[in-house]
């Protein structure tokens, strides 16, 4: 890896936690009202990775999740399809038989939730989710040597996992941002992370109170704007953690845009990871309470 201390200079967006927080204030005042319409709402249905990590996730219950995907036509013929649907990696060969729209197939791998576990572990996990046939992987940063300063493994560790991805198998690195906190740390998370090869960066997986936050989310973006023109390739943006309502979608939605250009709101490069929020899209798509997810 290059000296790690000259990309954290290089790519800062030198705003910190005040000027952050002014600038998606402004931002949003200027877009969240020209975006929160129906139109966008139905563009946002086609950015969901559909999520189910419960511990009560069987076979069964993941077939029928599938199943709501595979009669999501019709039901709501003139709407768009979610991105993908998101499971544990035990669940890939489930939805792989099951699936038969032109949906990704997402696994969280890598000891996710905490990055917690042998190197060996998550490399074999990423591997056999990938076999099973996953088109997605979504792994977690691991925070804890990111604390320790132990920014070369952990850019040892985010490349050889994207190898073992190569370049068919999209990589998500999940940031975990409520642990990192601040600004200084989100953005050389993200730094970290795109220089070891990440096709996307996350914001939270979603568990232990681990949520999304606009603050963040905007950091990332400006990380991946500054980023982008020197790697010559384009980094995905993926929001995840407490996103349920469609304002919420949109305020996310409106710091892509805004940030990144509306080329970025494509689902090739915009997720948000939810479960709640198709359901709360289609309710304000349709003005009326629907409980199809």
């Amino acid at each position: 890896m290059n000296n790690i201390f000259e990309l954290f200079s290089k790519y800062s967006i030198g705003k910190n936690e005040r000027e952050v927080e002014m600038a998606v204030d402004t931002l949003l005042h200027s877009s969240f009202e020209r975006n929160n319409t129906r139109a966008i709402y139905c563009k946002l249905l086609e950015n969901i990775d559909l999520t189910t990590l419960k511990s009560t996730d069987n076979n069964d219950s993941v077939t029928a999740f599938v199943d709501k995907i595979n009669n999501f036509d019709s039901k709501f013929d003139i709407l768009p399809l979610p991105a993908g649907i998101c499971v544990y990696p035990a669940f890939v060969p489930t939805v792989k038989e099951t699936l038969l729209e032109d949906v990704d197939i997402v696994a969280v791998a890598g000891g996710f939730p905490h990055s917690q576990t042998f190197m060996e572990v998550k490399l074999a996990e990423v591997g056999l989710a990938i076999a099973s046939g996953a088109t997605e992987i979504d792994i977690v940063f691991p925070v804890g040597k990111y604390l320790a300063g132990e920014y070369d493994d952990i850019y040892d560790e985010i490349s050889e996992i994207k190898a073992y991805c190569k370049d068919d198998v999209k990589l998500k690195v999940i940031l975990e941002v409520s642990l990192l906190k601040t600004v200084e740390n989100i953005e050389k998370a993200a730094i970290i992370s795109i220089n070891a090869g990440a096709d996307f960066i996350k914001t939270s997986t979603g568990k232990d109170g681990s949520v999304a936050n606009l603050m963040a989310a905007y950091v990332m973006c400006e990380v991946i704007n500054k980023m982008e023109p020197e790697i010559g390739r384009n980094v995905g943006f993926k929001a995840a953690g407490g996103i349920s309502t469609s304002a919420d979608a949109v305020k996310y939605y409106s710091i892509v845009e805004s940030v990144l250009g509306v080329d970025h709101t494509d689902k090739s490069l915009f997720r948000i990871g939810a479960s709640s929020l198709a359901n709360n899209l289609l309710s304000d798509i349709a003005g009326e309470k629907v409980s199809y997810f």
